[in-house]
């Protein structure tokens, strides 16, 4: 028999379990919960094999909150190892649905913009239909699948372009080549929206605590800018006087394809009375100091 999880405790009263905490997003939201005294056990991914059903299955015992914020990230690699990827982004996925829908827990799963086809002109919609063109969105997307299809308590919370200051990201990059460049050259069309972990890491913890209904949000900033728009942003957040220039994609081949447009909307955060994530210039020029360090 199922437990029935009280998702009207407060946060510091819930246990909360994070996969994935070695990552960007994961070492973060350990740090949001642990300052706001909350019970929580990190995993990285040496503690958990996410692929192995039976030590899932162990692994989520006990808690009331369960954060799946590991994924396969390599999204060229992708291309050519699929069946790699749909293990950690899809199979793996399902354990834990299933794990935490038999332990009572509520499941947040992090998943990503590619699992739209990037043509879109106006906001993704949260219900908007998937069609991912690249190996990473198609695994991504059955995830989500097998998210809706297993853990009926879940909230699934979609972001990009992410950046944070524990891990490898697109603004510490651009920052070590403008410091070794006179030029920078940059694709301006392709827009999203930057986003800060910290401030995804936060957006979680609010959606558990406001017990949003089960269901589908997209976790990015306001506003929306180009990778050109965004590196001008950086470079200056940087002090330094590299020239940045605008260029297209085709001069930039990749083995995945890249959405061109990757703006998601935030209506379903508004409805269960959730504040979205403030416009990704403002948090940007809050997050450079600690990203830039």
């Amino acid at each position: 028999m199922t437990a029935t999880p009280d998702l009207t405790a407060r946060a510091d009263d819930r246990r909360w379990l994070v996969v994935g905490a070695g990552g960007m997003l994961g070492t973060d939201l350990v740090a949001r919960l642990t300052d706001a005294g909350t019970d929580v056990v990190g995993l990285r991914r040496a503690d958990l094999d996410v692929t192995d059903a039976a030590a899932v299955a162990q692994a989520v015992a006990g808690f009331d909150v369960v954060v799946n914020a590991t994924a396969w990230t390599a999204v060229d690699d992708a291309e050519t190892q699929e069946a790699a990827a749909f293990a950690v982004n899809a199979t793996a996925v399902a354990h834990l649905a299933r794990a935490t829908h038999a332990a009572g827990a509520r499941l947040v799963h992090v998943s990503t913009d590619y699992v739209f086809d990037g043509t879109a002109t106006t906001p993704y919609a949260e219900d908007a239909p998937v069609d991912p063109r690249s190996a990473y969105g198609r695994t991504k997307a059955a995830g989500e699948w097998a998210v809706r299809a297993e853990a009926p308590d879940h909230l699934i919370v979609r972001t990009a372009w992410l950046y944070g200051a524990h891990g490898g990201c697109f603004p510490k990059t651009m920052a070590r080549l403008a410091a070794d460049r006179d030029l920078l050259t940059v694709v301006d069309d392709q827009v999203g929206q930057p986003t800060w972990t910290r401030d995804l890491a936060d957006l979680v913890v609010r959606l558990v605590d406001a017990a949003a209904p089960a269901g589908t949000y997209h976790g990015t900033s306001s506003g929306q800018t180009s990778w050109y728009g965004f590196t001008r942003r950086v470079v200056a957040s940087a002090g330094l006087a590299t020239a940045v220039e605008p260029t297209t994609s085709d001069r930039f081949p990749r083995p995945a394809p890249r959405p061109a447009y990757s703006v998601l909307g935030h209506d379903a955060l508004l409805a269960a009375g959730v504040t979205p994530i403030r416009d990704w210039a403002e948090r940007w020029d809050a997050a450079a100091p600690e990203v830039l360090a």
